[in-house]
Protein backbone atom coordinates (compact mmCIF):
# COMPACT_ATOMS: atom_id res chain seq x y z
CA UNK A 1 0.00 0.00 0.00
CA UNK A 2 0.81 3.52 -0.61
CA UNK A 3 3.04 5.31 2.28
CA UNK A 4 1.94 8.87 0.57
CA UNK A 5 -0.40 10.97 2.14
CA UNK A 6 -3.74 12.34 0.56
CA UNK A 7 -4.34 16.07 1.77
CA UNK A 8 -7.63 16.81 0.89
CA UNK A 9 -8.24 20.21 1.34
CA UNK A 10 -11.33 22.28 1.95
CA UNK A 11 -9.84 25.94 1.09
CA UNK A 12 -13.14 27.56 2.04
CA UNK A 13 -12.27 26.09 5.84
CA UNK A 14 -11.95 28.75 8.35
CA UNK A 15 -13.58 31.70 6.52
CA UNK A 16 -10.74 31.01 3.63
CA UNK A 17 -8.05 30.74 6.21
CA UNK A 18 -7.34 27.21 4.80
CA UNK A 19 -6.88 28.77 1.73
CA UNK A 20 -4.05 31.05 2.46
CA UNK A 21 -2.38 28.88 4.59
CA UNK A 22 -2.20 25.08 3.38
CA UNK A 23 0.60 25.81 0.57
CA UNK A 24 3.07 26.92 3.70
CA UNK A 25 1.56 24.37 5.63
CA UNK A 26 2.08 21.33 2.64
CA UNK A 27 5.57 22.84 1.76
CA UNK A 28 7.05 22.15 5.37
CA UNK A 29 6.03 18.82 5.29
CA UNK A 30 6.88 18.32 2.12
CA UNK A 31 10.62 19.58 3.40
CA UNK A 32 10.03 17.12 6.37
CA UNK A 33 10.23 14.09 3.62
CA UNK A 34 6.40 13.35 3.97
CA UNK A 35 5.11 12.27 0.61
CA UNK A 36 2.31 14.35 -0.57
CA UNK A 37 -0.60 14.63 -2.58
CA UNK A 38 -3.51 17.36 -2.47
CA UNK A 39 -7.36 17.10 -3.62
CA UNK A 40 -9.14 20.42 -3.46
CA UNK A 41 -12.80 19.92 -2.16
CA UNK A 42 -15.63 22.49 -4.38
CA UNK A 43 -19.00 21.16 -2.27
CA UNK A 44 -20.64 19.63 0.26
CA UNK A 45 -19.82 15.86 0.16
CA UNK A 46 -16.39 15.99 -2.32
CA UNK A 47 -14.08 15.21 0.39
CA UNK A 48 -16.03 11.96 1.40
CA UNK A 49 -16.05 11.02 -2.40
CA UNK A 50 -12.36 11.86 -2.94
CA UNK A 51 -11.41 9.64 0.55
CA UNK A 52 -13.63 6.67 -0.90
CA UNK A 53 -12.00 6.69 -4.13
CA UNK A 54 -8.38 6.95 -2.75
CA UNK A 55 -8.70 4.20 -0.16
CA UNK A 56 -9.96 1.66 -3.26
CA UNK A 57 -7.00 2.40 -5.35
CA UNK A 58 -4.64 1.58 -2.10
CA UNK A 59 -4.23 5.29 -0.08
CA UNK A 60 -4.67 4.32 3.32
CA UNK A 61 -3.20 7.79 4.29
CA UNK A 62 -4.67 10.61 4.52
CA UNK A 63 -4.65 14.28 5.88
CA UNK A 64 -7.81 16.66 6.79
CA UNK A 65 -6.94 19.82 5.81
CA UNK A 66 -9.86 22.06 7.55
CA UNK A 67 -11.86 21.74 10.19
CA UNK A 68 -14.02 18.97 11.66
CA UNK A 69 -16.63 19.05 8.97
CA UNK A 70 -13.41 17.71 6.80
CA UNK A 71 -12.09 15.00 9.14
CA UNK A 72 -16.42 13.85 9.16
CA UNK A 73 -16.37 13.69 6.18
CA UNK A 74 -13.13 11.59 4.73
CA UNK A 75 -14.29 9.35 7.85
CA UNK A 76 -17.44 8.86 5.66
CA UNK A 77 -15.49 8.20 3.03
CA UNK A 78 -13.28 5.75 4.80
CA UNK A 79 -15.77 3.72 6.44
CA UNK A 80 -17.62 1.44 5.95
CA UNK A 81 -14.68 0.09 3.30
CA UNK A 82 -12.15 -0.18 5.30
CA UNK A 83 -13.80 -2.56 8.15
CA UNK A 84 -14.63 -5.02 5.56
CA UNK A 85 -12.06 -7.07 7.19
CA UNK A 86 -11.29 -5.92 10.40
CA UNK A 87 -8.25 -7.83 11.57
CA UNK A 88 -6.71 -7.12 8.27
CA UNK A 89 -4.09 -4.21 9.42
CA UNK A 90 -3.33 -3.05 5.77
CA UNK A 91 -7.11 -2.08 5.44
CA UNK A 92 -7.09 -0.13 8.29
CA UNK A 93 -6.68 3.61 7.74
CA UNK A 94 -4.75 6.58 9.14
CA UNK A 95 -5.99 10.04 9.36
CA UNK A 96 -3.76 13.25 10.16
CA UNK A 97 -4.89 16.52 10.35
CA UNK A 98 -4.17 20.54 9.67
CA UNK A 99 -6.55 22.15 11.54
CA UNK A 100 -7.12 25.31 9.44
CA UNK A 101 -10.63 25.25 9.62
CA UNK A 102 -13.48 27.15 12.39
CA UNK A 103 -13.80 24.56 14.89
CA UNK A 104 -11.17 21.56 15.24
CA UNK A 105 -12.51 19.85 18.69
CA UNK A 106 -11.37 16.15 18.36
CA UNK A 107 -7.82 17.52 18.01
CA UNK A 108 -7.70 19.08 21.47
CA UNK A 109 -7.80 15.59 22.89
CA UNK A 110 -4.34 15.52 21.95
CA UNK A 111 -3.00 19.09 22.36
CA UNK A 112 -3.06 22.29 24.38
CA UNK A 113 -6.84 23.53 24.37
CA UNK A 114 -5.37 26.73 25.78
CA UNK A 115 -2.77 27.86 23.33
CA UNK A 116 -4.65 29.48 19.85
CA UNK A 117 -1.90 28.01 17.03
CA UNK A 118 -0.95 24.76 19.26
CA UNK A 119 -3.30 22.33 17.65
CA UNK A 120 -1.66 23.15 13.91
CA UNK A 121 1.50 23.03 15.09
CA UNK A 122 1.35 20.01 17.43
CA UNK A 123 -0.62 17.90 14.31
CA UNK A 124 2.64 19.41 11.99
CA UNK A 125 5.08 18.03 14.49
CA UNK A 126 2.99 14.53 14.74
CA UNK A 127 2.51 14.15 10.74
CA UNK A 128 6.88 15.10 10.52
CA UNK A 129 7.35 12.58 13.64
CA UNK A 130 5.14 9.78 11.70
CA UNK A 131 3.02 9.54 15.07
CA UNK A 132 -0.12 7.69 15.07
CA UNK A 133 -1.95 6.04 17.94
CA UNK A 134 -5.39 3.56 17.31
CA UNK A 135 -9.04 5.43 17.52
CA UNK A 136 -12.46 4.10 17.96
CA UNK A 137 -14.70 4.99 15.13
CA UNK A 138 -18.33 4.88 15.96
CA UNK A 139 -21.41 4.26 13.52
CA UNK A 140 -24.95 5.41 14.19
CA UNK A 141 -27.76 3.34 11.85
CA UNK A 142 -30.61 5.38 11.47
CA UNK A 143 -33.63 4.79 9.69
CA UNK A 144 -32.26 5.36 5.89
CA UNK A 145 -28.56 4.11 6.06
CA UNK A 146 -25.65 4.76 8.37
CA UNK A 147 -22.84 7.49 9.29
CA UNK A 148 -19.75 7.50 11.16
CA UNK A 149 -17.64 9.81 13.18
CA UNK A 150 -14.98 10.26 15.71
CA UNK A 151 -16.13 13.20 17.72
CA UNK A 152 -19.60 13.07 19.38
CA UNK A 153 -23.07 12.87 18.01
CA UNK A 154 -25.94 15.46 20.23
CA UNK A 155 -29.55 15.36 20.26
CA UNK A 156 -31.46 18.37 22.35
CA UNK A 157 -30.25 21.52 23.31
CA UNK A 158 -26.80 21.56 21.09
CA UNK A 159 -27.98 20.17 18.05
CA UNK A 160 -31.04 23.09 18.44
CA UNK A 161 -28.21 25.71 18.23
CA UNK A 162 -26.64 24.19 15.66
CA UNK A 163 -29.44 23.43 13.49
CA UNK A 164 -30.87 27.37 13.82
CA UNK A 165 -27.24 28.49 12.52
CA UNK A 166 -27.07 26.31 10.08
CA UNK A 167 -30.49 26.90 8.76
CA UNK A 168 -30.85 30.85 9.51
CA UNK A 169 -27.65 32.68 10.46
CA UNK A 170 -24.74 30.89 8.82
CA UNK A 171 -24.00 33.52 6.53
CA UNK A 172 -23.20 36.01 10.18
CA UNK A 173 -20.37 34.04 11.32
CA UNK A 174 -19.72 33.97 15.04
CA UNK A 175 -22.37 36.73 15.44
CA UNK A 176 -24.97 33.92 13.91
CA UNK A 177 -23.91 31.57 16.32
CA UNK A 178 -24.50 33.71 19.45
CA UNK A 179 -28.02 34.42 17.72
CA UNK A 180 -28.73 30.76 17.67
CA UNK A 181 -27.76 30.36 21.25
CA UNK A 182 -29.82 33.26 22.56
CA UNK A 183 -33.01 32.02 20.40
CA UNK A 184 -32.69 28.36 21.49
CA UNK A 185 -32.42 29.79 25.14
CA UNK A 186 -35.88 31.37 24.48
CA UNK A 187 -37.41 28.66 22.98
CA UNK A 188 -35.65 25.95 25.60
CA UNK A 189 -36.69 22.72 25.20
CA UNK A 190 -36.74 20.03 27.83
CA UNK A 191 -37.84 17.13 25.77
CA UNK A 192 -37.53 12.86 25.99
CA UNK A 193 -35.58 11.28 23.23
CA UNK A 194 -36.46 7.40 23.79
CA UNK A 195 -32.55 5.67 24.20
CA UNK A 196 -31.29 2.52 25.95
CA UNK A 197 -28.03 2.02 26.82
CA UNK A 198 -26.36 -1.50 26.53
CA UNK A 199 -29.98 -3.15 27.50
CA UNK A 200 -30.47 -1.33 30.37
CA UNK A 201 -33.60 -0.97 32.31
CA UNK A 202 -35.53 -0.27 28.74
CA UNK A 203 -35.87 2.79 27.04
CA UNK A 204 -35.09 6.10 29.16
CA UNK A 205 -38.42 8.50 28.56
CA UNK A 206 -37.48 11.05 30.93
CA UNK A 207 -37.27 14.94 29.50
CA UNK A 208 -33.86 15.88 29.52
CA UNK A 209 -32.11 18.96 27.76
CA UNK A 210 -29.38 17.02 25.61
CA UNK A 211 -27.69 13.45 25.28
CA UNK A 212 -24.28 13.04 23.99
CA UNK A 213 -22.96 10.26 22.50
CA UNK A 214 -19.20 10.43 22.72
CA UNK A 215 -15.81 9.24 21.52
CA UNK A 216 -13.59 12.65 22.14
CA UNK A 217 -13.97 15.17 25.12
CA UNK A 218 -14.40 18.13 23.17
CA UNK A 219 -16.94 20.38 21.35
CA UNK A 220 -17.62 23.36 19.57
CA UNK A 221 -13.84 24.04 20.02
CA UNK A 222 -13.31 24.07 23.17
CA UNK A 223 -16.62 22.82 25.13
CA UNK A 224 -15.55 20.01 27.35
CA UNK A 225 -18.65 18.03 26.99
CA UNK A 226 -17.62 14.54 28.08
CA UNK A 227 -14.42 15.28 30.03
CA UNK A 228 -13.81 11.40 31.08
CA UNK A 229 -14.46 9.98 27.54
CA UNK A 230 -11.71 7.95 25.50
CA UNK A 231 -10.53 7.62 21.44
CA UNK A 232 -9.00 4.05 22.34
CA UNK A 233 -11.24 2.62 25.31
CA UNK A 234 -13.74 0.86 22.92
CA UNK A 235 -16.58 2.45 24.63
CA UNK A 236 -19.04 5.71 24.37
CA UNK A 237 -18.84 7.95 27.05
CA UNK A 238 -22.58 9.17 26.90
CA UNK A 239 -23.74 12.28 28.89
CA UNK A 240 -27.30 13.25 29.60
CA UNK A 241 -28.61 16.39 31.35
CA UNK A 242 -32.09 16.50 32.50
CA UNK A 243 -34.68 19.61 32.31
CA UNK A 244 -32.90 22.03 33.80
CA UNK A 245 -34.30 25.34 33.90
CA UNK A 246 -33.49 28.21 31.62
CA UNK A 247 -32.04 30.14 34.58
CA UNK A 248 -30.02 27.41 36.04
CA UNK A 249 -28.32 26.71 32.67
CA UNK A 250 -27.55 30.12 32.14
CA UNK A 251 -25.86 30.38 35.62
CA UNK A 252 -24.39 26.72 34.45
CA UNK A 253 -22.92 27.62 31.08
CA UNK A 254 -19.04 27.90 32.11
CA UNK A 255 -19.51 24.15 33.49
CA UNK A 256 -19.92 23.00 29.85
CA UNK A 257 -16.59 24.60 28.85
CA UNK A 258 -14.63 23.13 31.75
CA UNK A 259 -16.71 19.98 32.11
CA UNK A 260 -17.34 20.19 35.79
CA UNK A 261 -20.75 20.22 34.20
CA UNK A 262 -20.96 16.36 34.76
CA UNK A 263 -21.17 16.69 38.62
CA UNK A 264 -24.87 19.00 38.26
CA UNK A 265 -27.53 16.99 40.52
CA UNK A 266 -29.00 16.74 36.73
CA UNK A 267 -26.53 15.34 34.80
CA UNK A 268 -25.09 11.57 34.51
CA UNK A 269 -22.58 10.11 32.36
CA UNK A 270 -21.08 6.90 32.01
CA UNK A 271 -19.50 4.97 29.47
CA UNK A 272 -21.41 2.15 27.18
CA UNK A 273 -20.77 0.20 24.50
CA UNK A 274 -23.67 0.39 22.47
CA UNK A 275 -27.30 2.71 22.12
CA UNK A 276 -30.38 1.47 21.18
CA UNK A 277 -33.05 4.60 20.09
CA UNK A 278 -36.64 3.97 19.96
CA UNK A 279 -38.13 7.53 18.16
CA UNK A 280 -40.69 7.82 16.18
CA UNK A 281 -39.67 10.44 13.66
CA UNK A 282 -36.56 12.05 12.53
CA UNK A 283 -34.69 14.77 15.11
CA UNK A 284 -31.87 17.07 14.75
CA UNK A 285 -28.84 15.06 15.42
CA UNK A 286 -25.27 17.28 15.57
CA UNK A 287 -22.30 14.71 14.48
CA UNK A 288 -19.11 16.39 14.36
CA UNK A 289 -20.12 19.75 13.42
CA UNK A 290 -22.35 18.68 11.07
CA UNK A 291 -26.04 19.00 11.49
CA UNK A 292 -28.54 15.98 10.25
CA UNK A 293 -32.70 15.27 10.39
CA UNK A 294 -32.29 11.54 11.05
CA UNK A 295 -34.43 8.25 12.97
CA UNK A 296 -31.47 7.01 15.14
CA UNK A 297 -31.66 3.15 15.69
CA UNK A 298 -28.53 1.93 17.34
CA UNK A 299 -24.54 3.52 17.88
CA UNK A 300 -21.92 0.91 18.12
CA UNK A 301 -18.29 1.21 18.13
CA UNK A 302 -15.56 -0.01 15.57
CA UNK A 303 -12.56 -0.54 18.18
CA UNK A 304 -9.49 0.90 16.97
CA UNK A 305 -10.99 1.21 13.19
CA UNK A 306 -8.61 4.28 12.34
CA UNK A 307 -5.50 5.35 13.07
CA UNK A 308 -5.41 9.02 14.01
CA UNK A 309 -2.16 11.20 13.80
CA UNK A 310 -2.01 13.20 17.14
Amino acid sequence: MSETFLAIINPAAGGGRCREQVGAALARLRSEGIALEAAETSAAGDATQIAREAYKRGIRKFLAVGGDGTSYEIVNGLFPESVTSPTDADRIPTLGFLPLGTGNSFLRDFSDPKAADRGLEHSMQAIAARRSVPCDVLRLKHKDGELYYINLLSVGFAADVAALRQRRFLRFGHAGYLASIFLSLARLKRRPFAVCCDGENGFDQRRCLFLTFNNSKFTGGTMAIAPDARTDDGLIEYVRWGPISRLGLIRNLPTLYDGTHTSHPLAEHRAVSRVEFQLESPVDVMVDGEVFALQCQTIEVLPAALRVVV
